[in-house]
């Protein structure tokens, strides 16, 4: 009987189900409890009592609904971040202890109503990324049990994936929570580091480790970063967030880059080549512009994870442990952080220096494009496959997700369809870091595009998924009239500052336009009229660039023109610009012509006009 509370969706439905009183955050974890007892494919390595998830129902349910944002949500915990009271054994018994206090971003989630189930499988000490190096056993994938799940966070995406949980927390250093997500049709969203507090993790690589999270919709991602991201005195590498500036996620046109032809890799996989394509076709469909770049920076600084001194931060995060128990720890994650053991203090800031440069020319990509597009993984693979070829495989699996986060960048898994035999495929969308916002809202579009079922719960993706409002996004926009329009001789004063064309559109009919006279290059005058005078709509295009560059591109407008409000066609307003009345004494009235472009462009129609 209370299997018809699963499987779980997104975090919208769960809570309108509980709003409507057809069902409670005590019966919920009940039958998560009774589900998961029975556990075929090893996504567990310890869950809570079924007395202690009644406390932690109990306790939400004596609160109101209202005040909680993830009221009676429940949640898995990947079994390297600590959950009070719950052994965290980073997938090695003999590492086993039991903390004090919940990891922080465990803790605001628990106060923010969300009820943790327990602590998932990996890949041991998230050294890896295909969920099998693990004495819990191979996690198994949520659509093929004989497939991969992908790991290290292996059991935090299946438990997403079936539907035990409504999200669950991942991490990710090279890829961890993103390849999971391909695998198993969810997000998965790779903050910007630092976003997500990691006071609370056992580290793999402490100077590139992110909290990670896995949901089935983007919608659900932006909650969970709402009440996650916050600046975290006790984590040394946490940060402030800053404004994401232009939000090419909800723009009608945006640029995104894909590696060239011979730099794609898919490992033999003509369903992954196909659907990759298809996913291009998507984005474009969407207004994006494909760049096709130079993939090798990125691929370069991937090799570094492992080849270069990184490998050793990984033996720096166990040394004591390594040093006492080796013996304790499986192949091949022995093997690999075995080797740490033999690199230099000249090794590592020499890799630093290499690290420096590669970035330097990455990130030179962003001046063409808004955002990357890649295949999360070129390829997926059986168990049995990746138990006999370890090391070769994994590396595979890493193509596309090594550099990210030693560039600094953040990343976005989205599911993007599904191969002939059934498994999934995904993509990863990335920009610099601090754009996260505008990935998600690309991510949500996608989803919107693609339409598929959640994870592997055969449940459909919900309409019109409400999406919570951005936050800031340091830009302002601007309204231009005049030289200032896309190939116009001004329209530089805006490029330079990093301004970007939002829409072309028109003013609220109630104005006039004015060819001022004694300008060079000329320029328009808009000016709103009174309201017995007769205005007209004037095409205008919408601008937005940082707000830390608006003084000095205002600093270059001449009298009679300022900035003012201006009303559009859609009623909203927008600053931009405006004549003072004074000036067009002297100055001919243009607005038959509807906007400057078309004056422009009819020199017979202006000599007639004069």
């Amino acid at each position: 009987m209370m299997r018809k509370f699963l499987p779980l969706s997104d975090i919208p439905s769960l809570l309108q189900r509980y709003a409507s009183g057809e069902l409670s955050p005590t019966q919920i974890v009940e039958t998560i409890h009774a589900d998961i007892q029975h556990d075929p494919d090893h996504i567990w390595i310890s869950t809570l009592s079924l007395e202690s998830l009644r406390g932690y129902a109990r306790k939400v349910e004596a609160q109101d609904m209202t005040s909680l944002p993830l009221y009676g949500v429940p949640f898995a915990i990947k079994d390297n971040i600590d959950l009070a009271n719950i052994p965290t054994t980073a997938a090695c018994p003999a590492f086993a202890y039991t903390p004090s206090r919940s990891a922080t971003v465990v803790q605001k989630l628990i106060d923010a109503g969300a009820i943790p189930i327990g602590k998932t499988n990996l890949d041991q000490f998230a050294t890896g990324l295909n969920g099998t190096r693990s004495p819990y056993g191979a996690c198994r994938n949520a659509f093929n049990p004989e497939y991969i799940s992908g790991g290290s966070s292996s059991g935090s995406a299946v438990a997403v994936a079936k539907g035990q949980v409504c999200f669950s927390l991942g991490t990710d250093t090279a890829g961890s929570g993103r390849i999971p997500a391909a695998f198993n049709n969810l997000i998965g969203y790779k903050p910007t580091k630092g976003w997500f507090s990691a006071q609370g993790m056992v580290p793999a690589c402490r100077s590139l480790d992110t909290v990670s999270v896995f949901t089935h919709t983007a919608a659900d991602a932006v909650h969970i970063l709402a009440i996650c991201a916050a600046y975290d005195t006790a984590d040394s590498y946490s940060r402030e967030r800053e404004a994401h500036g232009f939000d090419f996620g909800t723009a009608p046109h945006f640029h995104f880059g894909i590696p060239r032809p011979q730099q794609l890799k898919f490992f033999g996989n003509r369903d992954s080549e196909r659907l990759f394509n298809d996913a291009v076709a998507r984005m474009q469909a969407l207004g994006g512009k494909t760049v096709t770049i130079d993939f090798e920076p990125f691929l370069e600084a991937a090799r570094l994870l492992y080849e270069g001194p990184w490998v050793a931060e990984r033996y720096a995060a166990i040394q004591s442990f390594f040093e006492l128990h080796s013996d304790q720890i499986i192949a091949p994650v022995h093997e690999i952080i075995a080797t740490g053991k033999q690199r230099s203090a000249a090794d590592a800031f020499n890799g630093i220096y290499q690290l420096r440069r590669i970035k330097q020319q990455a990130d030179q990509i962003w001046t063409q494009v808004d955002c990357l597009l890649t295949p999360t993984a070129g390829t997926i693979y059986p168990i049995y496959a990746m138990q006999q070829d370890p090391i070769g495989l994994n590396t595979n699996l890493g193509y596309y997700t090594n550099f990210m986060n030693l560039l600094d960048y953040a990343a976005v898994a989205v599911p993007a369809g599904f191969q002939s035999d059934g498994l999934p495929f995904g993509i990863t969308l990335a920009a610099p870091a601090h754009q996260d916002e505008p990935l998600l809202h690309l991510a949500h579009r996608l989803q919107q595009v693609y339409s598929l079922s959640l994870g592997a719960t055969g449940i459909a993706m919900p309409r019109n998924i409400p999406f919570p409002a951005a936050s800031r996004s340091g830009q302002v926009r601007i309204a231009v009239c005049g030289a200032h329009l896309s190939g116009l001789p001004l329209n530089e004063q805006l490029t330079s500052r990093h301004g970007r064309l939002v829409i072309s559109t028109t003013t609220s009919p109630d104005y006039r336009l004015y060819a001022l006279p004694g300008e060079s290059p000329q320029r328009p005058g808009l000016v709103r009229v009174n309201k017995n005078e007769q205005g007209v709509a004037i095409e205008v295009e919408i601008w937005e660039l940082p707000a830390r560059e608006l003084g000095s591109f205002v600093a270059n407008i001449p009298a009679p023109l300022g900035i003012g409000t201006i009303t559009l066609a859609n009623g909203k307003t927008v600053q931009g610009f405006l004549c003072e009345r004074y000036a067009i004494d002297n100055a001919t009235d243009i607005s038959h012509f509807s906007g400057w472009r078309n004056y422009l462009a009819a020199p017979a129609k202006r000599l007639e006009a004069l």
